[in-house]
């Protein structure tokens, strides 16, 4: 089985990205051969300033062995460093309505209230069709959030197939069962964002101790005494769902346990366990991040599996599409 998954090296990372990204990223490697890309490449489709690109680039590589994943075990790779994922994304546009890539959501949401919205950001999904279809992926785990954006691979990959004959495999999602979508703990009615959410409900994986339990304590909750998941609890389903995920408890049990409490101690015992949880995260991350030599050695040894591992697929639809092959 083969595996991909990748993440953007925009903004600081969060327990968002930790729950529905990294931390199934490490448990998804043990499945098969694992690919898990720095998708840089999707970073240039808005605003930015190069330095923090190279260094957030960086960032997130020592982010992601940090949380978990095996060098040597998967591939780790940065996006602009294998050729192929760009020209991939030339030749999947070619089976790629613009009817459906002006459906995507995400697109709506980034584009508002801009004034100038390029055309990377309104294309970008066939990038990342490109990236999961390259790699002949079974299995490729994200947050809800892109649900649609695997849709479209899907879709491309099935009408590349029927046009061209049989390419890709048509991959599936693997979701969270617990903390798909992990909300702002201000407003618990939308996403935790470094970029987009609040500054107090956001918990970055690098934040001390301290920080992470005084946002905690201060988390928006709902009406009522009840500690119980529903919609019409959205402070305190949330809560419940990131408490899960940092004791492995089910969300049910963590109800009946907690029947008799009080929001203020629920809320500083889900930051305790939260703070546990990331500590070491942060402390392997400091250590790696110091070593900048070992990073680029370590993503030069990624790009060239990954090199390896796309080359096949990419002479494969330049083949069957019909171009020239010079042998």
């Amino acid at each position: 089985m083969r595996i991909f998954s990748g993440i953007q090296p925009t903004g600081d990372k969060h327990l968002g990205n930790y729950i529905g990204g990294f931390r199934q990223y490490a448990a998804t490697q043990e499945l098969g051969e694992a690919f898990f890309c720095i998708v840089d490449l999707h970073s240039i489709t808005v605003d930015y300033e190069p330095r923090d690109l190279h260094d957030r680039t960086l960032d997130l590589y020592a982010m992601l062995v940090a949380t978990g994943l095996d060098p040597e075990r998967s591939t780790v790779f940065a996006q602009s460093h294998v050729t192929a994922h760009a020209e991939s994304s030339w030749l999947l546009s070619a089976v790629t309505s613009y009817g459906q890539l002006g459906r995507m959501t995400q697109f709506k949401d980034k584009s508002e209230r801009r004034d100038f919205v390029s055309a990377g950001l309104f294309t970008y999904p066939v990038l990342m069709a490109g990236d999961i279809l390259l790699y002949q992926t079974d299995r490729v785990p994200i947050g809800d959030d892109q649900r649609q954006h695997l849709e479209l691979s899907r879709d491309i990959a099935e009408r590349f197939n029927a046009r061209f004959g049989e390419t890709f495999v048509v991959p599936e999602g693997i979701y969270p069962e617990v903390g798909a979508r992990i909300m702002d703990l201000q407003e618990p009615t939308r996403k935790m964002s470094t970029t987009g959410g609040s500054e107090q409900g956001t918990v970055r994986l690098l934040d001390e101790t301290d920080v992470i339990l005084k946002k905690f304590r201060s988390a928006v909750t709902d009406s009522g005494r009840e500690i119980r998941r529903g919609d019409d609890k959205p402070g305190i389903t949330n809560l419940l769902d990131i408490f899960s995920v940092a004791t492995g408890k089910p969300p049910g049990q963590i109800e009946v346990e907690y029947e008799h409490v009080g929001y203020g101690q629920f809320k500083s015992d889900v930051g305790e366990a939260v703070a546990a949880m990331l500590a070491p995260v942060r402390e392997r991350y400091l250590e790696l991040r110091a070593d900048e030599g070992e990073l680029l050695r370590l993503l030069a040894l990624g790009a060239d599996k990954a090199r390896a591992a796309s080359a096949p697929t990419l002479r494969r639809m330049y083949e069957r599409m019909g171009f020239v092959h010079l042998g």
